[in-house]
C-alpha cells in the first residue's frame, strides 16, 4: 500500500480519533482529522484526499449532509461509521453516495481491513483507456480506462463503488452473480456486510443508467437468486 495516501478521519470523539488515527499512520497512512462536518468539509476542498472515514452523528452539519456534498463534487471512496446497528441509517448512507459502512462498536482489524480494501481497488484502477477496454451495449457506454460512463448520450458520474459493481455484470454480460458474489468482488469478501448493500447500489445504478428504473434494460433482476447484466 502506497504511503502517500491520505485519508480524511471525520469524528467528533476524541477518543475515536486516537484509536482510529493511530493504526492507520502505523500503516504508513497520512491521516488528516476534522471533529464537525464544516471541518470535514473544508479539509477536503484544501487537501488532496484518497478515502473519507465519515461519522454519521456529527455537530453543525451532519455525516449524511457532508457525504451528500462530497459526493456532488467527488467519487472519492467513502466509508461511513454509525453507533446505530439501524438499517436505515446504511441504506440512507449509501443511497447518498457512500461505498461502505460499519456499524460501531467495531474491531480496529475490521476498520483497516475495510480501508485497505478501498484504498486497494482505487489504486489498481487503470489510468488511461484503450479500445479493449470500452464496454458498449445499446446506449451504455462504459470506459474501464478512464472509469467513464455515458448512458443514452449523456454523461452519468458513479460513485467508486457503483462503476466497480457495473465493471463486474458488465465485464460478463449474461452471467448470473449472487450478492455474496458481488460482494466478494467489490470488497474481497462478504464478512460483516449486509448482502441488501447490493441492492442499494443496484437501485442506485438504474436510477442513473436506465431510461426506466422501474422496467431495466442493463441491469437485470434474476429473482431468487441475484442480479446480470443484459446479453448483447
Amino acid at each position: 500500500m502506497p504511503d502517500s495516501s491520505t485519508i480524511l478521519l471525520v469524528d467528533d470523539e476524541d477518543a475515536v480519533q486516537k484509536l482510529l488515527a493511530y493504526p492507520l499512520e502505523r500503516d504508513g497512512f497520512r491521516v488528516v482529522q476534522a471533529r464537525d462536518g464544516e471541518e470535514a468539509l473544508e479539509c477536503f476542498r484544501r487537501e488532496h484526499v484518497d478515502l473519507v472515514v465519515l461519522d454519521l452523528m456529527l455537530p453543525k452539519v451532519d455525516g449524511l449532509e457532508v457525504c451528500k456534498r462530497l459526493r456532488a463534487e467527488s467519487s472519492v471512496p467513502i466509508i461511513m461509521l454509525t453507533a446505530r446497528d439501524d438499517e436505515l441509517d446504511k441504506v440512507l448512507g449509501l443511497e447518498l453516495g457512500a461505498d461502505d459502512y460499519i456499524t460501531k462498536p467495531f474491531s480496529i482489524r475490521e476498520f483497516r481491513s475495510r480501508v485497505r480494501a478501498l484504498l486497494r481497488r482505487a489504486a489498481t484502477a487503470p489510468a488511461h483507456g484503450h479500445p479493449e477496454e470500452l464496454l458498449e451495449s445499446d446506449g451504455l457506454r462504459i470506459d474501464l480506462g478512464t472509469r467513464e460512463v455515458q448512458a443514452h448520450g449523456r454523461p452519468v458520474q458513479l460513485t467508486y463503488v457503483e462503476f466497480e459493481l457495473l465493471r463486474a455484470l458488465a465485464s460478463h454480460a449474461g452471467r448470473v452473480y449472487t450478492r455474496e458474489q458481488l460482494l466478494q468482488a467489490l470488497w474481497g469478501g462478504s464478512d460483516y456486510r449486509e448482502p441488501r448493500t447490493i441492492d442499494v447500489h443496484v437501485r442506485h445504478l438504474r436510477e442513473k443508467l436506465e431510461r426506466d428504473p422501474r422496467e431495466p434494460e442493463f441491469i437485470l433482476t434474476v429473482r431468487g437468486v441475484g442480479y446480470r447484466f443484459r446479453s448483447s
